[in-house]
């Protein structure tokens, strides 16, 4: 595998600093990546030497932004295997990009007695949005149960489905446990239905690539800054006949065809859904980010992170006090796990203590939490740039951790 750790780490300018005087080992990627200088360039790039609004202006800057604007969408569709550049509409994050769909699609397809079905393993971002629309307009929220080992029970899915459900919207990977989804299945199993999917591919996207045709869901979600770009940029990719189909979600500037007072046209996608002033350096950044990950290679990315998970778990099953939450295999980069007697609050703080950035709570997935019969677990996720080296500065502190509370 060519893969040059030290060039991969001098990209990222924060991971050289210190932290309570000892390096930053940064294992938080799962709730935010950090950002490679070429990210940051690029955004720099467009706030320094052509920064202006796009779409309506006629000058040279304009004209520039909006190019660049553009291009990132286009980026964004090759790197997802979108058909249509236009299937990509830019949102603030995932969590947006459901609320979208909730309430957009939500509102013309949903009745009172309709079912949407979503799993026991979701970020909450995919369970309050959909309460929220179903709360107006009478339809039930129903969840797939977790089965053994942190997977989703596909009986049950299968038990689940009928033609009462309107819609499944499920992740691709879990957050809180770094479990894969067998979303094709699922998808081809709601289809067969007549059921719409929706996947939320927050944790799927850094880690690897995204076919939504070949996977065949009718949307799929996911965040800027967990793919290494900027915060307040996302992206919801929505099959083009499905997005021609709804309503706006938000009303602006940009996204009309006319306005009068007694009434008000719209554009066609993706300008419908993306009223006012967008974050134009945010997708600047996003697409930049898609470039620097392609550069790696998706091989060599997953071939890294799976040496790093299988190193950082063999590690960490040497603590006695340490149990491993979720599945064994089918997982991405992530290591939630508990410590007998110890909160992993108090996990997190030690290891802050020692300059070591992870994750403590409840990971926005309460419900998977109960149904693992803990609170919360402490969570450790993985990214191109860590190393073998960060993970042995993990254990040893844990390793005191064990000590320390065993006394």
């Amino acid at each position: 595998m060519s893969w040059d750790i030290d060039s991969i780490r001098r990209d990222f300018p924060v991971l050289s600093q210190t932290v309570r005087g000892k390096p930053l080992v940064y294992f938080d990627s799962a709730a935010s990546a950090q950002k490679p200088r070429q990210v940051v360039e690029a955004v720099d790039a467009y706030y320094t030497t052509y920064y202006a609004n796009i779409h309506r202006g006629v000058h040279e800057l304009s004209m520039r932004a909006t190019d660049a604007y553009e291009a990132a969408r286009k980026r964004i569709a090759k790197a997802i295997h979108a058909a249509d550049p236009r299937e990509v509409i830019f949102v603030r994050g995932a969590t947006e990009a459901i609320n979208l769909v909730a309430s957009s699609w939500g509102r013309g397809h949903l009745s009172k007695g309709d079912e949407i079905l979503i799993s026991m393993m979701e970020h909450h971002a995919n369970i309050v949005s959909w309460q929220l629309i179903a709360e107006q307009t009478g339809a039930v929220v129903k969840a797939i149960p977790m089965g053994e080992e942190g997977v989703l029970d596909m009986d049950a899915f299968d038990r689940l489905l009928s033609d009462r459900t309107k819609i499944l919207a499920i992740g691709h990977i879990s957050n809180a446990l770094g479990t894969v989804h067998p979303v094709r299945a699922m998808v081809d199993k709601a289809h067969a239905r007549g059921i719409p999917v929706l996947v939320d591919g927050a944790q799927a996207v850094p880690h690897m690539p995204i076919n939504v045709q070949e996977l065949g869901c009718d949307f799929y979600v996911f965040s800027g800054h967990k793919v290494f770009g900027p915060t307040g940029v996302g992206v919801l990719y929505g099959r083009g006949e499905v997005l021609e189909s709804m309503p706006p979600y938000q009303g602006g500037g940009e996204m009309i065809r006319s306005v009068s007072i007694e009434k008000t046209t719209f554009r066609d996608i993706p300008e419908r859904f993306e009223a006012g002033t967008p974050h134009i350096a945010g997708a600047i950044g996003l697409a930049a980010s898609f470039d620097y990950l392609e550069g790696l290679g998706w091989d060599n990315i997953h071939a890294w992170e799976a040496s790093l998970l299988a190193y950082a778990t063999e590690r960490m099953e040497e603590i006695p006090s340490v149990r491993i939450m979720g599945p064994k295999d089918n997982k991405a980069s992530v290591i939630s796990f508990v410590m007998e007697d110890v909160h992993p609050h108090d996990i997190a703080t030690v290891l802050d203590a020692e300059g070591i950035a992870i994750r403590g709570g409840h990971h926005c997935a309460q419900p998977l939490m109960r149904a693992l019969g803990v609170s919360s677990t402490a969570r450790v996720s993985l990214a191109p740039y860590n190393t073998k080296e960060e993970v042995d500065t993990l254990i040893k502190t844990l390793q005191k951790i064990h000590t320390m509370f065993a006394e």
